[in-house]
């Protein structure tokens, strides 16, 4: 039995006080580990809730801001709305958290047959869309306005003046403080800013050891001969603009770590990763975001685990910085081959 309720005030000892980035234009303050909400229900179809999802979100929240975590992610789509309607039954009952957290969510994904069977799966970012999924989400949320709101993935046939327009429309109403975007590049991210008026302030990008692609460009195009301004990509743009760089499955799924069968191909880099977490005395969880977190762009790692045990072990890497050398040593691991 837990000795205090969730919604009860602790003194702020009871609370970790985990390091925090300022997001740039904004007065947010995030702490530099998130918690992902996609998995709050892993069931995506129209079955009811059930009592062990309402369980395990009160105590995955609980744990979140036990180790200082305030950031929270959303995106409607996740379980078919049912991962915020959960997560909105916590804030229902303790309405006082909601002082605690910066809430974030995403839209511009549509499901195939919705509303209409036969409609293909696709993207959306028309006004009418975007408003309605973010009064949609602050029904679930049962909360009165987003801090952030991010358009999920880029839409081809997205009209920029029709996102600035939302935009509008949402700030002035008091329903979303910020907007920044996830999945897009440098370039998408330029025509879009060139188009609204408020600062895009956050990219969620997949950003991990094993994926570690965006970190690798600068390498790849000078073993190419590219010059190096041709592949200063996203992470140097968001970097360059002041943008807050999210990385989502920064844990790789688990597929470094056991909780998921091991691949062949990782088994260097998972060998060279217990090495590393059993020098520093911590998780390879930790490991994993350290890596992350010792890059100069500032990178905002958010983890999905629904298990108390894991996101306590991750959140170990908010102690201590990785040195150089370790960085390396598991850059070189993943690229599997040395820098040039």
């Amino acid at each position: 039995m837990r000795a205090q309720a969730i919604g009860a005030r602790p003194s702020l000892r009871q609370y970790a006080r985990m390091k925090q980035y300022p997001i740039a234009r904004t007065d947010l303050s995030v702490s530099r580990i998130a918690y992902g909400c996609m998995h709050l229900s892993r069931a995506w179809d129209q079955t009811a809730l059930t009592e062990q999802e309402r369980g395990t979100t009160e105590q995955m929240i609980e744990a979140a801001l036990e180790q200082g975590i305030n950031l929270f992610d959303h995106a409607d789509i996740y379980a078919r709305g049912k991962s915020e309607i959960l997560f909105g039954e916590v804030l229902g009952r303790q309405p006082s958290l909601r002082q605690r957290m910066v809430l974030q969510s995403k839209c511009g994904i549509r499901f195939a047959n919705d509303p209409d069977a036969g409609v293909p799966g696709r993207y959306d970012f028309s006004h009418d869309h975007i408003v309605g999924s973010v009064e949609t989400s602050l029904r679930r949320l049962q909360t009165d306005y987003l801090d952030i709101l991010l358009l999920h993935r880029p839409d081809p046939l997205g009209e920029p003046e029709q996102v600035a327009r939302a935009f509008d429309d949402l700030q002035r109403a008091g329903k979303v403080r910020y907007f920044g975007v996830s999945n897009h590049s440098a370039s998408q991210l330029a025509l879009l800013q060139q188009h609204v008026t408020q600062p895009l302030v956050i990219n969620q990008l997949e950003l991990s050891l094993p994926h570690h692609h965006l970190i690798n460009e600068a390498i790849i195009a000078n073993t190419t001969g590219a010059p190096y301004a041709a592949a200063a990509g996203t992470l140097d743009y968001c970097r360059q603009q002041r943008i807050l760089v999210q990385a989502w499955a920064p844990l790789a799924g688990g597929r470094l770590t056991g909780a998921v069968p091991v691949m062949p191909e990782t088994h260097a880099l998972i060998a060279g990763l217990q090495r590393v977490a059993k020098q520093y005395e911590v998780s390879a969880e930790a490991i994993l975001l350290a890596w992350l977190l010792r890059h100069p762009a500032g990178i905002q790692p958010i983890v999905g685990s629904t298990r108390r045990q894991r996101l306590q072990a991750a959140c170990q890497a908010d102690g201590f910085e990785l040195s150089r050398e370790d960085w390396y040593r598991l850059f070189t691991l993943a690229r599997g081959a040395p820098v040039p």
